[in-house]
């Protein structure tokens, strides 16, 4: 291997243990906000993509597992928990009875507006030395980093 390209090799393996830790530190402030609520981690996530993906008519289990990659059974089994919570609410789609939506409650709606200030605060801080197009800029980049990384998956799992 030539030194351009081991010197290459090493900035990828960099960028990619750079990648995993940014995961695991992420996953920790899912931790701590989801213990807010008295939830796992995973609900929290669910609760978050029910907050960004709802446009008033609710949200499809599939649609939330692909958003979170994980099967529709685990989405389907920890929202009937947060519905027992009080967090979610669950109803058949007018459409197609095989569907089941998710929204809100405004039990969670009230409780994710009280951590509004506290979680700007934080990203205030952890993004403090970006300006927003630097931000546009880098999640533009590991957007298409991730659909390569997608379609890599594909290739690796059809070559073996």
């Amino acid at each position: 291997m030539g030194e351009s390209a081991k010197k290459d090799q090493d900035v990828i393996r960099r960028f990619s243990w750079e990648i995993a830790s940014i995961g695991v530190y992420l996953e920790e402030l899912r931790q701590f906000w989801a213990k807010t609520l008295g939830i796992s981690g995973p609900q929290w996530m669910i609760i978050v993509a029910l907050a960004d993906h709802d446009q008033g008519d609710g949200v499809a289990v599939n649609v939330v597992s692909k958003l979170l990659h994980v099967d529709p059974s685990f989405v389907t089994t920890q929202s009937k928990l947060l519905e027992k919570k009080g967090f979610v609410r669950r109803k058949t789609a007018v459409e197609d009875a095989r569907i089941v939506k998710m929204s809100l409650t405004d039990k969670t709606t009230k409780h994710l507006a009280n951590l509004a200030s506290q979680q700007e605060a934080l990203n205030q801080f952890i993004f403090a030395e970006f300006e927003d197009h630097d931000m546009a800029d880098l999640t533009g980049k590991l957007a298409a980093i991730k659909r390569r990384l997608e379609k890599a998956r594909l290739k690796v799992v059809a070559d073996f």
